[in-house]
C-alpha cells in the first residue's frame, strides 16, 4: 500500500483555492479530505525517475474558511499522523483586507543528530516557530510563509547524506560529498524536511519558496568566468540539471495558483505522461539554463496577492544574463513580467528577493566598484574576478544596471499610492532593517528587510566585520571614491540603517494591519523546557513621507 514520504505542505492559497503537496513512496491517486471523510480534491501522482508526487489543487473553497484535512493515497488515510499537534488545517483569505501575518527567513540546514552539527548550526528557528505554534489558537498563526532560498545546502551536504552519498558511488571523484543528481537532490528534501515540526507546520501554513545559490551551488552564477570554469568540469551539467528538475518538483510547482497550473505547459505534459516524466523536465531544465538574446526561456519569478497586500518574488540566480558583457541580475524579458506586475491595487507592495537590494553600504560600494574592475582584460582584472569570487560579491550591487533598474521601479510604486514598499530578504547571515530614501519625494515607506540564516551560522570574524560595514563614516569615503571612476553613476537611492545588525537563527514576521506595518524579528535558541524563540525590539515600519537627512 502506497504511504507518504513528504508532505502534505500547503502551498498556494488564496480566498477561494489551495493547492496540497506530497512525494509519494509508489504511484497512486491522492485526495485531499476534511476530516468526516468528505473528498474536497483529488489528483494521480506523476513520476519523476522512480519518485511519485502530486499536486492537488481544492477549488472553490468559502473565502474566511476554515477546513481541517487529511490526505489519502487510493483511500487510505495517511495524514494526519499520530500524535498531539492540532490537526493540519487550510484557512483560506478572508474577503476583506484584515489583519495579515507573514513569516519569512533563509537559509535552513537540516536538524542533525549529530554533535558537532546540532551545535554549530544552533536552533533551527523554524522548528522553535512550529512548537510554538501548537501551543497557540489559529488567530495567532502567520497566514503565509515566505522561504527566501538555501532550502537545501547541495554544496555543503551533512554527514548523514555524506555517508549516503558515499554508500552510492566514489566520492573520490567530483563532485565528491556535493549532491550529483536528481536522485541525491531528493535526498536533500527528505533530510531538510521530514523533522516532525517542521513536516506540521509546512501542513498548515501555506509557503512561498524561491531558491538561492546552495540550492545548486555556491556562487552559481556569480559571473561568466564562473560558469566558464563550472562547464569545463565533467560533473556539472547533470548537476545543474539534477538542481533544476528537483526545484520545480518540490519547490516551484507550488508557488502557482491553481490557474496558473492548468495553463502551464510542462505542468500538462508532466501529469500527461505515460510513465516517468524525467525526460520532459530535463529538456525543461536544459532549456532554463540557456540565454538567448539577453533573455532565459524560463521564468521562475512569479506573484502572490494576499488581500491588501502584493507579494512579488524575482529570481536572483537563474535569470541572471552573463554573456557578451552582458551582466544583468533577470533578462529584459522577466523585468519587464516583473515591472508590469508591480503595478495593481494595493496597500503594500513586497518585493522577495534573495539576495539583499540594499547592503551594508560599505559592502554595497565595494560591489560597484568590483564589477567596474573585473571588466578590465589585464592582471588586475583577473584579480578582481578571484575578489568577486571569493568574496560573495554578487548581490544587487554588482549587478548596478539592474540594481538601478529595480530602484528606479521602487521609486515609482512608492510615488503612487502605496502605504509601503518592502524588500524582503536574506542570504547574508545576519538581521537588519534599512530605510530607503530617493533624489525626489515619495509617497510610500521604503525598507529593506533581511532576515538569514533559519538554522546555519555566521564565523565569529565575520560579525565585527558586518557592522563596521554600516559606518557611515567609512560608506562616505568608500562612496567618493566609487565615484571617481566615470563607469560609476551617482546612486539614485540612499539608505540607513534602523535596526541591527543582528545575528544567530531568526524568523521575522510582517504584521499588516490596513495602511499599518510593524516588523518583529525573534531569535532562537534552547532553554530547559526546549527550542525557544526570543524577540528582538519591534520595528513599526511608518507611513508617510520619508525625508532625506
Amino acid at each position: 500500500m502506497p504511504d507518504l514520504v513528504l508532505g502534505p505542505i500547503l502551498r498556494h492559497v488564496d480566498r477561494t483555492s489551495a493547492t496540497v503537496w506530497v512525494e509519494t513512496d509508489a504511484a497512486c491517486e491522492v485526495t485531499i479530505t476534511d476530516t468526516a471523510g468528505q473528498a474536497a480534491a483529488a489528483a494521480r501522482t506523476f513520476e519523476v525517475t522512480g519518485h511519485h508526487y502530486a499536486l492537488v489543487a481544492l477549488t472553490d473553497l468559502a473565502p474566511g474558511s476554515v477546513t481541517e484535512y487529511q490526505v489519502r493515497l487510493d483511500g487510505t488515510p495517511r495524514w494526519p499522523l499520530p500524535d498531539d499537534r492540532p490537526p493540519s488545517r487550510i484557512r483560506t483569505l478572508p474577503e476583506d483586507d484584515s489583519d495579515f501575518l507573514l513569516l519569512f527567513g533563509s537559509c535552513r540546514k537540516p536538524e542533525s543528530d549529530d554533535p558537532e552539527e546540532h551545535e554549530l548550526w544552533g536552533t533551527d528557528a523554524l522548528a522553535a516557530y512550529a512548537n510554538r505554534m501548537a501551543g497557540q489558537d489559529e488567530s495567532e498563526w502567520p497566514h503565509s510563509l515566505v522561504l527566501l532560498g538555501d532550502q537545501v545546502y547541495a554544496d555543503e551536504t551533512s554527514k548523514a547524506t555524506q555517508a549516503w552519498i558515499a554508500a552510492r558511488r566514489d566520492i573520490t571523484e567530483p563532485p565528491g560529498t556535493e549532491v550529483a543528481d536528481f536522485t541525491e537532490y531528493t535526498h536533500l528534501y527528505l533530510e531538510a524536511w521530514s523533522s516532525p515540526s517542521v513536516r506540521w507546520l509546512f501542513s498548515t501554513v501555506p509557503i512561498s519558496m524561491i531558491f538561492d545559490d546552495h540550492d545548486v551551488r555556491d556562487d552559481w552564477n556569480t559571473s561568466q568566468t564562473w560558469r566558464d570554469a563550472i562547464e569545463r568540469t565533467s560533473w556539472w551539467a547533470e548537476r545543474e540539471r539534477g538542481a533544476l528538475v528537483s526545484y520545480w518538483v518540490y519547490q516551484h510547482l507550488g508557488n502557482l495558483s491553481p490557474t496558473e497550473l492548468a495553463a502551464d505547459e510542462t505542468y500538462r505534459k508532466v501529469t500527461a505522461a505515460e510513465g516517468d516524466a524525467a525526460a520532459v523536465l530535463a529538456g525543461f531544465a536544459d532549456v532554463a539554463t540557456h540565454e538567448y538574446n539577453g533573455r532565459k526561456g524560463v521564468r521562475w519569478s512569479y506573484r502572490r496577492d494576499f488581500g491588501n497586500v502584493r507579494l512579488l518574488v524575482i529570481d536572483t540566480r537563474s535569470g541572471r544574463i552573463l554573456k557578451d558583457g552582458r551582466r544583468s541580475m533577470v533578462g529584459d524579458g522577466e523585468f519587464e513580467w516583473i515591472e508590469d506586475n508591480a503595478d495593481g491595487d494595493y496597500d503594500h507592495l513586497l518585493i522577495g528577493s534573495s539576495l539583499p537590494w540594499l547592503m551594508p553600504p560599505v559592502i554595497s560600494h565595494v560591489q560597484s566598484m568590483n564589477e567596474v574592475a573585473c571588466r578590465r582584460t589585464d592582471w588586475r582584472g583577473r584579480l578582481a574576478e578571484k575578489l568577486r569570487q571569493g568574496a560573495d560579491l554578487e548581490h544587487w550591487p554588482s549587478f548596478r544596471q539592474s540594481s538601478d533598474r529595480l530602484t528606479r521601479l521602487i521609486r515609482r510604486i512608492a510615488e503612487g499610492s502605496a502605504a509601503t514598499v518592502s524588500v524582503l530578504s536574506g542570504d547574508v547571515h545576519h538581521v537588519y532593517a534599512a530605510e530607503a530614501t530617493f533624489d525626489r519625494p515619495v509617497n510610500a515607506r521604503v525598507y529593506q528587510l533581511t532576515c538569514s540564516p533559519v538554522h546555519n551560522s555566521v564565523e565569529r570574524y565575520m560579525r565585527p566585520l558586518f557592522r563596521v560595514s554600516w559606518w557611515r563614516p567609512l560608506a562616505r569615503v568608500l562612496r567618493w571614491w566609487m565615484y571617481r571612476s566615470p563607469e560609476i553613476r551617482p546612486l539614485p537611492v540612499d539608505w540607513r540603517k534602523i535596526a541591527g545588525p543582528y545575528f544567530g537563527n531568526a524568523v521575522a514576521t510582517l504584521r499588516v494591519r490596513g495602511r499599518r506595518a510593524d516588523l518583529v524579528v525573534e531569535c532562537a535558541d534552547t532553554g530547559a523546557d526546549g527550542p525557544y524563540l526570543r524577540p528582538l525590539p519591534a520595528v513599526g515600519l511608518t507611513v508617510g513621507r520619508a525625508s532625506r537627512e
